[in-house]
């Protein structure tokens, strides 16, 4: 973790391709908002491919392992965005939303996409979270 001068903080998670695109896992801003990168189904450091479900699970455990990095969890959490490859996996996605969220219900929002960087991943999730007060 790094902190400009302007008090903003840096998360890295040692993601491969962080260095490659330049970009944090996480950012954290003064106000004690945190804004989670897109996360996909990776599992130490290799994708992990499988059913929505999973893959939506997986994902949120990448997002969520950068906020327990700054000292939050779920519950901290005020917005998710979903982005799926094919509609027909919006219920498996929603359960998997579900399964995660549904004492904190945030903000969210599902998008159907052309696609992601690896044609076998169904679905990228972005968090954003509030360290000011639980959810």
């Amino acid at each position: 973790m790094s902190t400009s001068d302007n008090g903003v903080k840096r998360i890295s998670s040692g993601g491969p391709w962080e260095d490659v695109i330049a970009y944090s896992r996480a950012v954290e801003l003064p106000n004690g908002t945190v804004l989670v990168s897109g996360c996909t189904s990776v599992v130490d450091g290799v994708v992990a491919y499988g059913n929505p479900y999973d893959q939506t699970v997986n994902s949120f455990d990448v997002a969520l392992a950068a906020l327990a990095q700054v000292g939050l969890g779920a519950e901290h959490v005020v917005r998710t965005r979903m982005y799926l490859t094919h509609a027909r996996d919006v219920e498996e996605v929603g359960r998997a939303h579900k399964k995660l969220f549904d004492d904190v219900r945030p903000a969210s929002t599902m998008v159907i996409v052309a696609g992601l960087v690896d044609p076998n991943l169904v679905v990228e999730v972005e968090v954003e979270a509030y360290r000011g007060g639980a959810a």
